[in-house]
Formats: C-alpha cells, structure tokens, sequence
C-alpha cells in the first residue's frame, strides 16, 4: 500500500507539471460550475430532498400561513410535509379544525396545491396524534387484551357467582367471554363454554377432583390517541382485526370520496399500542394458523414457568399475532390507501409482529433515530445533561432498508433526529453524522421530526412540539438551514440512484425472539434493543461482518421462501440487486420450510453458509413431525472437510457451507470484503448500469489521506463533494480486479466516490488533492462585530481584538441574544505562492456563511469548520467577513428568567428531555459566535489523474 501511494503521489505531481498547474483547482466550499453540477449530479426531485413532520396543532390552519410557511420550508431545500394533526394551543381554540371535517379537507386540498407550487409533495398520517384510532373506533374495535379469571371448585361444587369480568375499568365496555377451560388435579382439560348460561351461570359440577376453571374475556385497553387533534379523539383501533380495520378506513372512504387528494403517502407512526395482546377472534386465528385450540392451553399461555411447552406455545402466540397484524391491518392498509391512488410508509418497530415483514408489507418502510450517538469527531458537542439514554443502532436500522432491498422498493424512510438534544440546544454539526449514520444503515429519504405550523400573529419562538427538533423559521439557525438541507439531498440523489449493492444476505432468526417463556406480549421496540436484539448470535454475527466491511441485508422466513437461485446469485424479487451468498447466523429453531428453501436455493446454484445446522424446530403444532423433516433436511447434507473450519457439501449446482468462522467461509467462496474499512472509514454502495457510488464517512478522530481499495475494477474514479457539490477525476490505479483510489477526509467529512466502468470519465477536472502544509497564517486585527438579525434586542456593534463568545461581552443583550452576527476583519496576504489556501475558522457557535473579498465562499455549518478559499484571494490586502448564527437557547433561557409565557398547549403542553415541565431558567449560557481560532494555511497541491495507470 505504501508503495502505491508513493507511485500515485509522483504520477500525480508529473500531471499537474504537465498543466502548467493552471488547472482550474477543486475548492471544498465554493459552488461548482453549473455545466459540471449536470455531469456528475442527478438532477434534484423533491424526494432527494429532505422532508419534514409537519405538525397541525388544533389543526389551527389557515390559507394565509399555510402559504407562508411553505413557500419558506421550501426556501431552504425542505422536499416535502408530512401532516400530523395534534393538541392544540390553549387560547387559540376558536381557530381548530375538526379532523376531516369538510373545512380539513379544503385545507388539504389547498395544501397539496401550494406545496405542488413550490416543487413539494405532502405525506400525512391517517389519524391525528398516534397510534391509529378515533370517533369510529367503537368499544367493539378497540384495541383489546386478554383477561383471565379463574376459579376453582371441588368434586361436586357448583360456581355459585356469575362469570363476569371483576375489573370495574371494564363494565362499560363489555368484555365478552370467549373461552371457559378446566383443568382438573388428574390432568383432564374440559372445554366448559357450551355450559354458561345466557345470564353468565355456569351449569355445570365436577363429579371428583380438584378443579380450576380459567375464564377468558375479550377485555380493552381502554387506551385512546395519544396528543390527538380535534375531530380525531377516541379509542385506539385494534390492529389484529380486519373488520376494525376495515371500520377504521370507512371514515377516511367518506371524507376523501374516492379522491386522492393528491396525498403521496398515508403515514402510520411506530406501533405504540400498550397492552394489546388479543383480538375478538384470536382463538379461531390461532386454530387455523397453528393448528390445535389455544384454548386447552389457558393454563400454559399465562405461566411464567421456564418450560419447553410454555415457551413453545407463547413462541406460536406469538407468531400468530404477527401474522394477524400483517395481514388483517398492514396489507389491508396497504391495499386501501393503493385503492385511493396513494402509497404507504410504515413504521413497523415497536410492533409485536416480524419486523421485516411489516416494512416489506408497505411502499416505503420508515425507521426511526431516537436519541443520539457518540462519535469521537474532534470539537463535536455532546453534553450528557442533553442527551437521552438512548443511543440510535445503525443494526436496528437496517431492518426497514432491508425490506426495502430484498423487495426492490426505491425508497427506505427515517424519522430522524427524535430527541437528538434538549430543546433549542442541537447545532447542525450534531446532526451532520447521526443522518450519515442513517444513511450508512441504507436509509434514503429523510424526514426531520420536526417543524410546527405556527400563525404568523403568535410571538416568538411560536407554537412548538414537545418532542421536535423545533427547525422552524424561528429558529435562530434557520438563515443557514439550507446548508444542511443541500448536503442531505446530495447525499440522498445518489444513494437513490440505481440499486443497493449489498453481496450478504443474513436470515434473522425471528423464532429465536419469540421462544421466551417470560411473559406474552414481546414488542419490538426501538428502547427494548438490549433484550430482544443485542444478546443474540444474529446481531453479534452482524456486528462483525459489518465491521469487517461486508454489506448486507437481512431477510424474514417469509421473504426467503421467494427467493430464486440465479446464475450463481440469490433473487430475492425482479426489482432488487441480487446477492452473492446467503448466511444462517447461529439460530436455535428454525422451521423446516426455511431450510428446505436455503437448500432449494443452493441446489439452484447458490451459496449457502450455515454458522451451525439448525437442531430445532419452533412451536407446540407437529411438533415431532417437523423436528423429523428439520433432521432429515440436515442428513441430507454430505459434508467434505475443506480444512481451515470449513466443511462444504456440494448441492445441485451451487454449495452449502459449515463454519463457526462465517468470515472464513466467504472468503473460501470467493466474497471479499471492502477492506477500506481498516481505515476506520465507513461506507456504503449503489450499483447502477455505469459502475457504483461509494458513499464514505469519517467518523474517527483522525485525518484520513491515504489510498483505499475498492472491490471493483474501475476505468474511471470521480470524487464528488456533498458538501459543495465540487467533483473531479481522483487518482487511482486498477489490478486484479480491484482499483486502489487516493482519498483524503477530514474528521466529519463526507466523500462519493463515482467508480465509473464506462471508458469515458463523467468530468475532465482533476481533483485537487491537498499536499505539503505551510506555516499557519493567524487572521488576526481588529474585528467588527454587528448583530444582523435575532432578539430579543440586536447588542451593540463590537470592535474585537480577541475572538469570544458573545455571552462574554460586555454589553448584557448578548448574553440573551439569539440570531446572527457578522464578523470582518482584513489582513494583508503579502505574496501568493502556493496553489491553495485553506480557511480554518477554529470553533464555530454554531454556523457560518463565509465570504472572501467580497466573494461568496458557502455555509459552513459542520465540523470541520474549513474551505479552500485561494481562488478568492490576492496579494496584498484581504478582507474576510463571517456571519456566525447561534442557538435559540439563550433566549428560551432569558425568556424563563425572566417569567415570559411562551408555551402554553393542551395535553403534555412542553417537556424537556426527560419529560419533566420544561424550565431553561437554571442553564448555563450557550458559547455563542466565533471563538476560533481563525486560520489560512498554505498548502501544495496535486491534481488526481483522472486516467488508469
């Protein structure tokens, strides 16, 4: 690798020789010429954009501000609005809307129209607040949950009271019975329902014995919509149910009037149903999918006994309801909101059912980012007092892309930045790696959570949501917000372009998660990851290969049975890439089905690679049968030892390998691993008929400048900045199947690499790469200082020998300000002998707009706070000018101090982050403008070759 490096390094400098180094030079932060720009970038559409929750309080809205707000959101590169009605704000009550009322509709319709105009879509959830319920829902459809009474009677003995549900929550609701079971002290089991009179009597008495009766009632949660809006108050639906279902999408039939309305998508937040674990016909569900009669096993179904039997029947519960909530909601939604011209988006997680599954079942399968991550860039914020204890897995994030990649659906949503920070206090550079963290996990269209329609009329900072992120014109930061806005739909032009391109199929042993004997309902939730997801084989084997620079997706029992063995690949649908080998992590029961599928796929010419043979099958229903089927599939294997841990039995007209080592085992069937991951970078592909994009990130500590390796023989390799959309043709060198390309990123910077295999290269500029550093030149002098916009009152112009923060002046208005501040200054360059020069602007509270002698240079408004500015500079005197925007906190915190009403809702009205009465009184002042130091280093530079060697 060094040798390469060295050979690159003197082939580039003879290339730049040869320019007579009057090649135009890449900067990191100007804006690219637009004939490049059209080159090299896809054309922008609204779904690169970055799209928002919008959030509806009291559906408060008017023509007037809806036109406002998004002719601004649109201003700054937002792609689209997802309307979420809520709570509204108390004193503004005469102004709501009922949900769906004729007067909602209208503002919809005028909605859509406006938004169309400015180049937007609009998404909205079909209900108010979360989960799915309303008006309709009546106590028949509401979500439901088993309760149990039991009784007990001796040989002879009549039950003398009548059988009714005790809890008094439940009286008015009518819980019905659905099951009476007897288990008596010799082991019979009766089946008494047929006994109970239609006053509740039971008629009936054990001849001898000892007996308990266990009672089961169709009982309710008796939750309703969590923050709902007027119009949408009611009880939560029951998902299990087609016929509540059903009634739930009859009002949105009504209302919309076989219109679409031109919604692009309806939207059903993260499942969020509490308590739910039955449905009115779950016995007769459970019988027809399983089998046998649950009913017999009342006794075993409430047990916590760590037995076989108890943890093989909660295991077939459990996949029954799984099965119920996708199919009698989630493709009955699907297939509703298709019937009404529109798509779905669905946030499958916290739900009880196979993840995969449900995100497979929809258009767009929605992840979420809850909290936020470590990352040890240099300088970035991450205060513990700030953050919630949660962290975001990129492992549980894969779940939606995954579906979304097996089935060959373009888009992978994500609810992002949820509680990144406390309120008022999250800085664009804090969100800067946790969305390329998002889309490392194969995510492509962003949705912020979120902004607040506010009316003009209401004062400063305007209605706000008590879980949001809070970008709203507003806030202090929006002047900036399209710098991060531009970066994302970049990002996200590309990684929607063509195909994911991921070799590794993992099968994710979902049965392994349902086998518990601990309690019944077993949600999957986001905040539950520790139990249901990290101790398990999967996960770690996942971990790893991952880290090893693998990619991959994971694919359910269901969405393998269609998978097709071709050409040596797996397809798993016509519209997906296909992948390289499929790999069984460690599983302790697998059904049979499942492995007769691996086979039939290795049979038609796949690879296969098994962790361990399967030993086990899942559930109580034939057990013994399907234990056979399960041994017989594994003695059909004829293993011959390849050495090295490998055993390998040739199947039909493909392979199927054994090996604790899953990593040595792909590397025997010639699937190699992107070893540009030892550099601490992180990446991700998309393949497309003209060569692939790598996306990369760096996300450690350290400068990366080195050559990396790329599993790919490339004619051409063009590096391409998101950040300022600047590209041109890299240097690297191709053999073996393989192209070694120079990259150079600085902690927190982002890079795509276009590794072309068509003979044209898409640019004739050469990137600049930045060679031998000169001596620092400190941008020193006095500095002027104006507040421009923000309040609540602009401070005082400053002359500024010594760059501090703005809390630290003398004039006390600082100290509450929130807003933007120039900064200017001069500074004599007295010769300009190197070919670039880089502007370090040191510590930045929290995002600047930078101009040189006049000239535009862009928004710097992540770590690292640099750009290449030489081609704005000229000898002698120079004058650079910095508009520096801070956080909305020091003046939240002025406003609490000072005992100034600014949030007053229904419902939860504001919390902090830890859902305690939000009070910013107690806060430290937030670092506020540029501290610096302010920097122009020299550098040589050579121009990347742009040609193979």
């Amino acid at each position: 690798m060094i040798h390469t490096y060295k050979l690159l390094t003197a082939l580039a400098l003879c290339a730049l020789i040869l320019t007579n180094c009057s090649q135009p030079q890449a900067t990191s932060q100007a804006v690219e010429a637009p004939h490049q720009q059209e080159q090299v970038w896809p054309a922008l559409q609204k779904e690169h954009r970055p799209w928002t929750r919008w959030w509806w309080m009291g559906s408060a809205v008017d023509e007037q501000n809806i036109s406002r707000l998004l002719e601004a959101y649109a201003s700054v590169g937002l792609g689209g609005v997802e309307i979420a009605p809520i709570y509204g704000a108390k004193g503004y009550e005469s102004r709501y809307i009922d949900f769906l009322s004729p007067e909602w509709m209208h503002m919809l319709d005028f909605t859509v129209k406006k938004a169309g105009e400015s180049g937007m879509g609009v998404d909205m959830t079909q209900g108010t607040g979360w989960p799915y319920g309303g008006p309709q829902v009546t106590p028949a459809y509401a979500a439901s949950k088993l309760l149990v009474q039991t009784y007990t009677l001796k040989g002879g003995q009549q039950l003398q009271e009548e059988l009714e549900v005790q809890d008094p929550k439940q009286g008015d609701l009518e819980p019905a019975l659905l099951a009476l079971t007897a288990y008596s002290d010799e082991g019979k089991i009766l089946n008494l329902l047929d006994k109970v009179n239609a006053e509740g009597k039971l008629n009936w008495r054990p001849a001898a014995g000892d007996w308990t009766i266990y009672a089961a009632f169709n009982g309710k949660t008796r939750q309703k919509v969590k923050r709902a809006a007027p119009g949408g108050v009611g009880y939560t639906l029951d998902h299990l149910s087609g016929d509540a279902a059903d009634v739930y999408f009859a009002r949105f039939q009504k209302a919309f009037n076989g219109d679409k309305h031109g919604v692009r998508a309806f939207y059903n937040d993260s499942y969020e149903v509490y308590g739910a674990d039955w449905s009115a016909d779950f016995f007769n569900e459970f019988e027809t999918r399983r089998g046998y009669d649950l009913r017999r096993y009342l006794r075993e179904l409430l047990s916590e006994e760590a037995s076989e039997t108890v943890a093989r029947l909660k295991a077939d519960y459990r996949q029954t309801m799984s099965e119920m909530l996708l199919e009698n909601f989630t493709r009955r939604w699907s297939g509703w909101a298709h019937g009404q011209g529109s798509i779905t988006k669905n946030q499958a997680h916290g739900s009880p059912g196979n993840l995969l599954d449900l995100y497979a079942a929809v258009d767009i399968p929605e992840v979420e980012t809850f909290g936020s991550s470590y990352f040890p860039i240099p300088g970035l914020r991450r205060d513990s007092a700030d953050i919630r204890n949660v962290d975001p897995d990129p492992i549980m994030l894969k779940f939606g892309s995954s579906a979304a990649h097996v089935t060959g659906k373009k888009l992978t949503s994500c609810e992002t930045f949820t509680w990144l920070g406390e309120h008022f206090k999250t800085s664009f550079s804090q969100m800067k790696p946790e969305v390329e963290q998002v889309f490392l996990a194969g995510v492509n269209h962003v949705f912020y959570h979120g902004v607040t329609y506010s009316p003009e009329d209401v004062p400063w900072p305007g209605w706000l949501f008590y879980a949001s992120l809070n970008l709203t014109p507003a806030n202090s930061l929006w002047p900036h917000f399209s710098g991060i806005n531009n970066y994302i739909a970049r990002c996200q032009s590309i990684l929607q372009t063509g195909k994911s391109d991921n070799e590794v199929l993992v099968y994710w042993p979902v049965h392994d998660v349902w086998n518990d004997a601990e309690g019944r309902l077993r949600m999957l939730t986001v905040h539950g990851i520790d139990k249901w997801l990290h101790p398990t084989p999967f996960y770690e084997q996942v971990k790893q290969l991952t880290g090893q620079g693998y990619s991959l997706d994971f694919v359910s029992d269901a969405l393998l049975s269609g998978a097709k063995g071709q050409g040596g690949r797996i397809s798993t649908s016509p519209a997906a890439a296909p992948y390289q080998v499929l790999v069984i992590p460690q599983t302790d029961f697998m059904p049979p089905a499942t492995l007769e599928h691996a086979l039939r796929l290795a049979r038609e010419g796949a690879t296969v690679v098994l962790e361990e043979l399967p030993s086990d099958v899942p559930g109580l229903s034939q057990l013994e049968p399907k234990k056979e089927k399960l041994q017989q599939l594994t003695r059909s294997l004829q293993f011959t030892d390849r050495g090295d841990g490998i055993k390998q039995a040739a199947t039909g007209k493909g392979q199927v390998l054994l090996a604790k080592d899953v990593q040595r085992a792909l590397a025997f069937a010639n699937i190699h691993r992107e070893a540009l991951t030892d550099t601490g970078l992180k990446f991700i592909r998309r393949q497309t008929e003209g060569g692939k994009y790598y996306y990369l990130v760096n996300h450690t500590a350290k400068a990366i400048d080195q050559v990396i390796p790329l599993n790919m023989k490339a004619s051409s390799v063009t590096i391409m900045d998101p950040q300022s959309t600047q590209a041109g043709l890299a240097a690297f060198t191709t053999g073996h199947d393989r192209t070694q390309v120079r990259v150079q990123l600085q902690p927190g910077e982002a890079l795509i690499l276009w590794a072309s295999t068509n003979a044209k290269a898409p640019v004739a500029t050469a990137w600049a790469y930045l060679e031998k550093a000169g001596a620092p030149i400190a941008v020193q002098g006095e500095w002027t200082l104006r507040f421009t916009e923000g309040g609540p009152e602009l401070p005082a112009a400053q002359k500024l020998t010594e760059l501090v923060s703005w809390t630290a002046l003398p004039d006390p208005k600082a100290t509450a300000f929130s807003g933007s501040g120039a900064y200017t200054v001069t500074f004599e360059l007295p010769s300009r002998k190197a070919a670039e020069y880089v502007l370090d602007l040191g510590q930045v509270h929290e995002s600047a707009r930078v101009w040189v002698n006049g000239q535009e240079v862009g928004l710097l408004w992540g770590i690292p706070f640099r750009a290449r500015i030489g081609a704005h500079l000229k000898p002698g005197r120079n004058t650079l000018k910095i508009e520096v925007a801070n956080l909305m906190a020091n003046r939240i915190r002025d406003m609490d101090r000072k005992g100034i009403s600014w949030r007053n809702y229904h419902e939860i009205n504001f919390v902090n982050i830890n859902y305690k009465p939000f009070d910013a009184s107690g806060w430290q002042p937030m670092p506020s403008g540029l501290l610096g130091p302010v920097t122009i280093t020299p550098h040589s530079t050579t121009a990347g070759l742009g040609r193979n060697l």
